[in-house]
């Protein structure tokens, strides 16, 4: 647990091929510039923001219509990366950064972009079923619409918190931070923004259980050692390597599983300082794999390196 805490989680990088998070990051603030821009421009031709969000928006928010939900499905997506408040893309990629941070570093890369699109478009079936199911919602489902990533964050954090609860951030300041309040600190931020900053911001409470359920399943799925996003992965590699030269085609993730000496096995124990090339090997396998790819004598290195410093 010590070298846990006392790990440097990934840094935020644009030149990081695996960091997912800076990312997502850059797609979702690439679309709100465009969007905020767009909107900006028809302002200036005088043709007004409701013709805007005639044009543009309707195509990428998420409507609480069923039946416009099926002519434009894409929306089950779209939605998730679309944002055209100022506050709500501030506070939804600094969140993201936060409990996406934290994945990226217990569980590896792998897990943020298949969790993202999971528990966003869960959240967003949820919104829908829940806007024709309750009562209350199904007269506002005609002019209702969803749109943000707060599905998709809401999984990522339940996701993480499922696989390491107590896991410290800050652990100077009297032992750390447990991530469980972390997340709920979170919730609560959340639920109360929705309440207070809309008349019917209770309509999209459904978003948000149905991201956090749906994240607590993957990450439980994922700890009893079924991946419900390898195959995601897979296919998004192969489609973002077709033009690469045939040796950069072959993912790096499947030649991972190597067969490790257990320590009852090894020949020495090493004893002293432990080079700092091999510390940039193993800090690079917890980002890519997260914390439980480590073999025995890799936890004890670095258990060995922290207590060292």
């Amino acid at each position: 647990m010590h070298a846990l805490e006392k790990e440097k989680l990934p840094r935020l990088s644009l030149g990081e091929g695996r960091n997912m998070v800076t990312q997502l990051l850059v797609a979702n603030l690439t679309i709100f510039i465009f969007l905020l821009f767009t909107l900006v421009i028809y302002k200036m031709e005088d043709v007004g923001e409701p013709r805007f969000h005639q044009d543009i928006m309707t195509w990428l928010r998420l409507p609480g219509d069923p039946a416009k939900l099926l002519t434009r499905p894409w929306t089950l997506v779209t939605s998730l990366f679309t944002h055209i408040g100022v506050w709500q893309v501030f506070t939804n990629m600094v969140w993201l950064w936060c409990f996406g941070t934290f994945m990226q570093h217990l569980a590896g890369h792998q897990r943020i972009l298949p969790l993202y699109l999971f528990g966003g478009i869960c959240g967003n079936l949820f919104y829908v079923a829940a806007m024709q199911l309750i009562p209350s919602f199904h007269a506002l489902a005609g002019n209702e619409y969803f749109l943000g990533a707060s599905g998709s964050i809401m999984a990522i954090a339940i996701g993480v918190t499922a696989i390491a609860p107590r896991y410290r951030i800050f652990p100077l300041l009297g032992g750390g931070i447990s991530l469980w309040i972390v997340t709920l600190l979170f919730i609560s931020l959340s639920v109360s923004a929705l309440l207070m900053t809309s008349s019917y911001g209770y309509t999209y409470l459904p978003v948000l259980a149905g991201g956090g359920l749906a994240g607590w399943l993957y990450m439980w799925q994922w700890k009893k050692g079924s991946d419900w996003g390898a195959g995601f992965n897979r296919l998004s590699f192969k489609l973002t390597h077709v033009f690469h030269p045939a040796s950069q085609q072959i993912n790096p993730d499947d030649l991972k599983k190597k067969a490790t000496v257990t320590e009852a096995e090894q020949p020495f124990r090493r004893i002293g300082k432990v080079p700092e090339q091999k510390l940039n090997e193993i800090l690079d396998k917890i980002n890519e794999n997260g914390l439980a790819s480590l073999s025995p004598e890799e936890r004890e290195t670095l258990l060995r390196a922290s207590r060292t410093e």
